[in-house]
């Protein structure tokens, strides 16, 4: 596996009966990359994710995530990548620097290297005045922020977002992508689903789900030339009409 290539999918199938969620699914992924994998509820974007970090086995094809197979290292491959799902990850109960805390000894952090990064993440996201306020009580936007610093906690190759950005405003949405802009920088591998078209045009490269196939991938510059299309949310009614 080329050191660039952080993920390789070949064919990757997934059957729930007679019925096909994702159908012979094939690209590449790059290191440092901001892959958005695209498509409407209902496409297949999720099931096809949770094959990728390991908690889903496919019925046929290849796959492997960070040099691991996930047919057979699915284990190293969730020690070597952030999740961060849909539904929000972090615990209501437990205050902004417990969760930190918490998930950093899941992640396997010694404690001085946890009292690191719960400094460093307290300070970059200006977090002092509500670091030991319960999560519960914090905004939907500062939630989702603090769930992706903390799916970053232990230096993961890449980190998988699972429609991060659903029902927060635009603004958060923006601070959001800029989180996401420095994860990749600095190195990390970012593959992002969304259902919010205007965000394709923040990733390097897109796949756009329709049915259970990736039906068109590449950079959003390319795909608008493609199809004709001013943005992306045209090239995807394109390809939602066939």
């Amino acid at each position: 596996m080329s050191d660039n290539k952080v993920i390789q999918v070949e064919g990757l199938t997934k059957m729930f009966g007679d019925f096909t969620a994702v159908n012979a699914i094939t690209f590449e992924v790059e290191k440092g990359e901001i892959f958005g994998f695209l498509g409407a509820n209902g496409a297949g974007k999720t099931t096809a994710m949770k094959m990728l970090i390991g908690i889903s086995n496919p019925t046929s094809g290849k796959a492997k995530v960070a040099g691991f197979d996930v047919f057979t290292e699915a284990e190293n491959i969730k020690r070597n990548i952030g999740y961060m799902s849909q539904k929000f990850a972090l615990y209501d109960d437990l205050t902004v620097k417990e969760n930190i805390t918490f998930f950093g000894g899941i992640y396997g952090l010694s404690r001085k290297k946890i009292k690191e990064k719960s400094d460093a993440l307290i300070k970059e996201l200006g977090l002092d005045e509500i670091a030991n306020q319960l999560v519960g009580s914090l905004p939907l936007g500062w939630k989702q922020k603090i769930s992706f610093s903390v799916s970053l906690l232990h230096d993961p190759k890449i980190v998988f977002l699972d429609e991060p950005t659903g029902g927060v405003d635009p603004i958060t949405r923006r601070q959001f992508w800029e989180l996401i802009y420095k994860a990749a920088h600095l190195g990390t591998t970012v593959f992002v689903t969304t259902h919010y078209m205007d965000e394709a045009e923040y990733c390097d490269r897109v796949s756009i789900m329709v049915n259970g196939k990736i039906e068109a991938l590449g950079t959003p510059k390319k795909l608008k030339e493609q199809f004709n299309a001013a943005n992306m949310n045209d090239v995807f009614l394109k390809l939602a009409r066939g």
